[in-house]
């Protein structure tokens, strides 16, 4: 079998890490259900642990370049492809993700999107935007980072696109007199089993249009070992930009270079100074939302 062939793919593999997957799963489930629902500090810090083992489990190598804000409540701000994403970003961020409200009542990914204490916003309702802002403020003023995935819908991994301003909104909030931080963060898939994913192979991993999610996941599972790049880019806060559209446009551009140099493989190309212009819209493709936020 050819070396191709071997990182498309092998049913023994995917079964065998599928039912791993789903036995560490099911076994801490019980766990951070008990933590929720006592207020234990376990249920911050055992999600991150939860997801770090399911990246071994799923055959992900992650790899990180610059540093995670710390030293406070954090708004991460990344681009959005793949359910992926959340166990990736899950396993290198302790925080809560921000989804969109039906990912709550899905089948199985809700309940685990709940016992992460996800943050669930009503996204076309302009009407709530008030009300998701204070949701989401009120667990950074408890001191929880929240990870938002500002696209509103996942891509095909290739571009990022453009950032809805209004879920910025939380930005302006001060915590304890100063500005929240917000860190922009790149996350793009790169080689699968060594070979560089290109846009051919860059489907297996991004979870878009009306692609099917039961064949997609089963895909990912059989999968040889795939390398993720995640670059935490330098933290802002609100008070260095003129309004919470030149943050959100800021962020944007930072992570759209990064995610350009990742699948590039450059490392020397450096982001566009601030205010820049963006770089020219790809064209456009289906896209799905699946997010928990965010995803």
């Amino acid at each position: 079998m050819n070396r191709t062939a071997r990182a498309l793919g092998s049913s023994g593999r995917g079964a065998l890490r599928l039912t791993l997957y789903l036995v560490w799963t099911l076994l801490l489930i019980p766990l951070q259900a008990l933590a929720v629902a006592r207020g234990w500090r376990l249920c911050r810090t055992l999600p991150p642990f939860y997801h770090r083992i399911c990246t071994r489990l799923m055959g992900l190598d992650v790899v990180v370049r610059g540093e995670r804000a710390a030293g406070g409540p954090v708004l991460f701000v990344s681009n959005h492809s793949s359910y992926l994403d959340i166990t990736v970003l899950g396993s290198l961020i302790p925080g809560s993700f921000v989804a969109k409200t039906e990912v709550g009542s899905w089948p199985f990914f809700g309940v685990l999107a709940r016992l992460q204490r996800t943050v669930f916003v009503e996204r076309k309702a302009r009407s709530t935007v008030d009300k998701q802002r204070d949701d989401m403020g009120g667990r950074l003023d408890a001191g929880d980072s929240l990870i938002l995935f500002p696209e509103g819908t996942s891509s095909d991994g290739n571009r990022t696109l453009p950032f809805k301003t209004a879920l910025f909104a939380v930005a302006a909030r001060r915590i304890d007199g100063r500005p929240l931080t917000v860190q922009p963060v790149s996350i793009a898939p790169t080689r699968l089993d060594g070979i560089p994913m290109g846009i051919a192979f860059r489907p297996f991993y991004a979870w878009y249009g009306d692609m099917d999610l039961v064949p997609h996941l089963w895909q990912a599972f059989r999968l040889g070992g795939m390398t993720v790049e995640v670059e935490f880019h330098p933290p802002v806060t609100i008070d260095g930009f003129s309004s919470r559209k030149a943050l959100a446009d800021h962020c944007q551009r930072v992570i759209s270079q990064g995610v350009a140099r990742a699948i590039s493989g450059r490392t020397d190309v450096q982001p566009p100074a601030k205010g820049a212009a963006p770089p020219a819209p790809a064209p456009a493709q289906p896209a799905r939302d699946p997010a928990h936020g965010s995803a």
